[in-house]
């Protein structure tokens, strides 16, 4: 496999603004946040913040709906942004819990790691978090980054992997987040690793509708969608093969604050995470989507009720 120590590391530290927190009012632990005081959660309470994708929303109320459930105050910031905004909230206290992607979060620390596996990121993760931070025990449940093409590029050109790219004879593009640029697993990789040249199209969606459509439309050629996303099967899409490892295993992960991580809240929070299944998490992505789609919390109380994980 190519090295891949010459990537760079796109991980600037960002000064963020004292963030609004939201607290949840009593009775059903996944009821709509009421306002609270700006800055980190008081006492034993715990604020779950989300990146700007929909799975991992749904998964901030799983986390604030299970803790609540036993006892362990909660509330969700929703949405933050990309992984450089809620790692430096966490960072800055204004969160304290988000829910991570194994590999990807690696990456980010140590853009030239050589794991592969899920028990060899998992175990270089837990060394290359920086002091304050700690992740509790990774699901079964993945969902990863994946490069995709329609079905009719597929055919065309004979492409049913990351390798099959270097022999198409035109110009490729790639829809995806701006700083798919800079991931060791986006541009850059697919240079070094498959010693493919590509222009990336930012759309800043995280592989959703607007990405889709660029992919459909011909706009570009490839699309990173997430592998649990349910565009990739209604809309029959080729998701190429990764024979080169470049995306990591991407198990997921709670990534808190060591100062929160008390052991109810990690007792609480791996019986969830032993819980969670991929097929769980594509079918809460397809209750998220579509025209009778649910809210973040809704979608998370029905898990949470459907597994019966705290009697």
């Amino acid at each position: 496999m190519p090295a891949r120590r010459t990537l760079l590391l796109a991980a600037g530290a960002l000064a963020l603004g004292t963030l609004g927190l939201a607290g949840c009012s009593s009775g059903d632990p996944l009821a709509a946040d009421t306002p609270r005081s700006s800055g980190s959660a008081s006492g034993g309470s715990i604020v779950v913040g989300s990146a700007a994708f929909p799975e991992n929303e749904i998964l901030a109320y799983v986390y604030a709906g299970a803790l609540n459930a036993n006892g362990i105050q909660a509330s969700v910031k929703p949405n933050i942004g990309a992984r450089d905004v809620y790692l430096a909230a966490l960072t800055d206290g204004s969160i304290d819990l988000v829910p991570e992607y194994t590999g990807n979060l690696l990456q980010y620390y140590d853009a030239g790691t050589t794991a592969l596996s899920s028990e060899q990121v998992y175990a270089e993760l837990q060394s290359a978090l920086p002091a304050g931070f700690q992740v509790l025990e990774q699901a079964q449940a993945q969902d990863a980054d994946s490069y995709n093409v329609t079905e009719q590029f597929s055919q065309q050109y004979g492409v049913t992997s990351l390798a099959d790219l270097k022999k198409v004879p035109i110009p490729l593009s790639v829809a995806a987040n701006p700083e798919f640029a800079t991931r060791p697993y986006g541009i850059p990789g697919l240079k070094e690793v498959y010693g493919v040249d590509a222009t990336l199209v930012p759309v800043s969606d995280s592989g959703g509708p607007n990405t889709l459509k660029a992919l459909l439309d011909g706009q570009v050629q490839l699309a990173d969608i997430y592998s649990t996303t349910p565009s990739i099967a209604q809309n029959k899409l080729v998701t190429l093969e990764d024979p080169e490892h470049l995306i990591l295993a991407q198990n997921v992960v709670p990534l808190i604050s060591s100062a929160k991580a008390s052991d109810k809240v990690a007792q609480v929070l791996n019986t969830v995470q032993r819980a969670l299944t991929t097929e769980d998490l594509i079918a809460m992505n397809t209750k998220s989507s579509g025209d009778a789609k649910e809210s973040a919390q809704q979608i998370a109380s029905e898990w949470l009720s459907q597994k019966k994980l705290f009697g």
